[in-house]
């Protein structure tokens, strides 16, 4: 019935591993929290009760270094 999936390799990155593609920009989320300075109490998101660990301050992080801080006209926090 699910054939499909034999042939099929999964992945899911581990806690230390993160998408290249959420390093290279700055979302609104990811700006959000660089400047509440990753207080999870202040997050947007916290509010969704979501179920997961939050990546976040890794991303900041590593788009500091990569990009360098958000401009400021982009601002939304």
């Amino acid at each position: 019935m699910y054939d499909f999936f034999e042939e099929e390799e999964l992945y899911s990155p581990a806690n230390d591993e993160m998408s290249d593609s959420i390093t290279q920009n700055w979302t609104q989320q990811a700006i959000e929290c660089y400047y509440i300075n990753s207080n999870c109490k202040r997050c947007s998101l916290s509010r969704g009760h979501y179920s997961f660990i939050c990546q976040m301050p890794k991303v900041i992080n590593s788009l500091l270094e990569t990009v360098g801080p958000p401009q400021q006209e982009k601002r939304t926090a």
